[in-house]
């Protein structure tokens, strides 16, 4: 799909990897940009800001009807709380699940008409490399980041036959306020959205953003006790 002339939602465009993604698009020459915050608040110049809420799904609804000539949907939106799934706090575990699981979902059931009257078009989904493994302290955010990755791969089947092609990106940490207090090697936001504009305009099903999102993904046949040595071994540089 060539994304020059293309109309394209966004969402969590205010910052990060979502900022990134609009940019990118107005220099490939996207058509028309939907910038989605949950505040609406966008101001960059040849964008449409558009106040969305992926834990809403009336808002979801209206987005929908307010932006029913879009071809590509990018579900970037997402947030890390740092809740364990034994001793955290229930609240937060659903609100890691209502954002980076159940957002993206309803986003697609409620685009996926619209990408079908409007020739298929694509969805991409920001991932994590957490998908495929968790750490002290993230398993909320690792299980939400599992059920995503199952998400997409249900969707590109789904929505095969419709002609709509099904982007997952998977990363390490990106240089965003998300990992600031990580003091680790960081994949820059421009990267990794260039990454994901490229896998739509080639037809590539899965971007593996980083080095450590290809190391996680390499050791997924490993028992689990070996594969956890060596990501454990990995992160603290052993």
């Amino acid at each position: 799909m060539d994304l020059k002339n293309a109309v394209v939602l966004v969402t969590g465009a205010n910052r990060g990897i979502g900022a990134q993604f609009v940019a990118q698009l107005k220099e490939r020459g996207a058509a028309k940009i939907y910038a989605a915050s949950r505040d609406g608040a966008i101001d960059v110049d040849g964008v449409e800001p558009i106040r969305l809420d992926i834990t809403d799904p009336a808002q979801i609804q209206a987005a929908a009807a307010a932006a029913g000539d879009v071809q590509v949907v990018i579900n970037n939106a997402g947030i890390s709380t740092g809740t364990s799934v034994v001793s955290g706090d229930l609240a937060d575990i659903k609100r890691e699940m209502d954002t980076n699981f159940y957002g993206p979902l309803l986003m697609t059931q409620a685009f996926a008409p619209i990408l079908k009257a409007n020739g298929g078009g694509a969805i991409l989904n920001v991932v994590s490399a957490l998908s495929w493994f968790t750490v002290p302290g993230a398993g909320a955010y690792a299980a939400s980041k599992a059920a995503a990755w199952s998400l997409t791969d249900s969707t590109r089947l789904e929505l095969a036959d419709q002609g709509t092609h099904v982007v997952a990106v998977h990363m390490g940490l990106v240089d965003t306020d998300m990992a600031a207090s990580t003091d680790a090697p960081k994949i820059s936001p421009a990267d990794l959205a260039s990454a994901g504009l490229d896998a739509i305009e080639s037809g590539t099903d899965e971007v593996l953003g980083d080095d450590w999102s290809k190391l996680v993904k390499s050791g997924l046949t490993l028992a689990p006790s070996e594969r956890y040595a060596q990501l454990f071994a990995a992160l603290s540089g052993s």
